[in-house]
């Protein structure tokens, strides 16, 4: 691959008995919620089940919750290494939105740190159920206090999934589905890689799929096509001028940083970030917009300051500073030791780049982190999916680069659907409505458990 950026977001109650043997099977020790407790759980003494569950903190409980829910912020207790219990613990944030507990349970994968607002997936509007938020693992206050990268796997992570769903069952018995956006679809389907029974099934937005991180041709291809080619010339024009004017708009970069009391030690300096965020450009521009924006891109003859305010705005060069940086070196880890990255066209800008390698994983980690790319990990990955992976459902924006290697599940109910026109922000509501009326039947058919 080499992909993504940031972005997003039924029955009856099982026996004590069942909740406990749960429990168990999650490495858990349960503490029973008594029947009356789960008859009860969408009404007042809902925070006394989740006081319940062994291992889990009920951090607040915040307003803003659409009517008919509560929305709780969590905090649960998870092993930094499951196969070695004697290396210590960390508490990985959760947030819930309740609203009974015989509703389906959806399980939000962030990929990043959990949004601390009371909103609701698309899955969970559709099928008016709880939503638990998962933090994922080493991202945001989700971290031990001695911070070993070496713990940061996808099959940590994995595991750090299936204990909060063991245990949320003990109060959701029926329905689940997971679901996220870009790497939270990633993180969902990696969590089914690993424990494909945890839920009924999984809905991935924008999710990239890598096979081989040394074959990046799907990508190039991808951004040589996308749109149209005037699109494409003015945004191969305006990054070379942006590089041509490189002095005065590191100059800008570094007036910013002082202004804010920021610095780029972690890449090493503004004009190596300036550089990264010039060759990120079409990337970040078809990621986030579509060709209705093209004629906003910067022409030959536009100022620096208009050059300049474009970057900022379609490159996010406050990402590239330590302020930023720092709470994305996990990210950057990961796609350096498992999930890779992408390459981008750079034939139009020979003789204006001075940092061959500066776009790879390696610039945002510090040196003194090792990395070891497991060139295993993906293909794994991508053999289930074609294999043996079931009710998983894709959703995707043909003009999406971050899919331009997409997953393709095979036929064991399972499917791609595709956005006419979407870049990487979509939802099943952008479909075509044949598409759309086959993703919600499936949802629902899913999380109800008929057929």
């Amino acid at each position: 691959m080499r992909t993504l950026t940031r972005r997003r977001l039924l029955t009856t109650a099982a026996s004590a008995a069942s909740a406990a043997s749960a429990a168990s099977a999650a490495g858990l020790t349960a503490v029973p919620v008594r029947a009356a407790d789960r008859t009860h759980a969408g009404a007042d003494d809902v925070v006394a089940a989740l006081r319940a569950l062994p291992g889990l903190r009920v951090i607040e409980e915040r307003p803003g919750a659409e009517p008919g829910y509560r929305f709780f912020v969590l905090g649960l207790r998870q092993p930094v290494d499951h196969n070695d219990p004697g290396a210590g613990t960390f508490e990985q944030r959760l947030t819930l939105l309740h609203t009974a507990a015989d509703r389906p349970t959806v399980l939000f994968s962030t990929g990043y740190e959990v949004p601390l607002m009371p909103r609701r997936t698309e899955p969970a509007v559709l099928l008016g159920g709880n939503q638990l938020g998962v933090e994922h693992r080493f991202f945001g206050t989700s971290r031990p206090a001695a911070l070993d990268l070496t713990h940061l796997t996808i099959r940590q992570a994995a595991a750090d999934h299936h204990r909060v769903v063991r245990l949320f069952r003990l109060l959701y018995p029926g329905g689940w589905i997971s679901t996220g956006g870009s790497k939270g679809g990633m993180a969902s389907v990696y969590h089914r890689r690993f424990h494909p029974h945890d839920v009924d099934g999984t809905v991935a937005y924008s999710a990239p799929n890598n096979i081989d991180d040394r074959e990046d041709s799907a990508y190039i291809r991808f951004l040589e096509h996308v749109g149209t080619a005037a699109a494409r010339d003015a945004l191969k024009t305006a990054q070379r001028q942006m590089l041509l004017r490189r002095t005065h708009l590191v100059a800008r970069y570094e007036a910013w940083a002082a202004a804010t009391h920021d610095t780029f030690r972690i890449i090493g300096s503004a004009d190596k970030a300036l550089e990264i965020a010039v060759l990120r450009v079409p990337f970040m521009f078809w990621q986030n917009h579509t060709t209705a924006d093209a004629p906003a891109i910067p022409g030959p003859d536009a100022s620096t300051d208009v050059l300049y305010a474009w970057l900022e705005e379609t490159a996010a060069l406050p990402v590239y500073a330590d302020s930023t940086a720092r709470n994305y070196i996990p990210y950057w880890y990961q796609l350096g030791t498992e999930m890779g990255y992408l390459s981008v066209p750079a034939d139009h800008l020979d003789g204006l780049l001075q940092y061959p390698d500066g776009i790879e994983p390696r610039s945002f980690v510090p040196r003194d982190v090792p990395m070891h790319f497991d060139a295993e990990a993906m293909p794994d990955i991508d053999r289930w999916v074609r294999r043996r992976a079931s009710r998983l459902l894709f959703v995707n924006g043909t003009q999406d680069p971050s899919v331009a290697e997409p997953f393709r599940p095979g036929p064991r109910d399972a499917r791609v659907l595709w956005v006419p026109g979407g870049n990487h922000h979509v939802s099943i509501s952008g479909l075509s409505p044949a598409d759309r009326a086959e993703a919600v039947t499936a949802l629902r058919r899913w999380a109800t458990g008929s057929g």
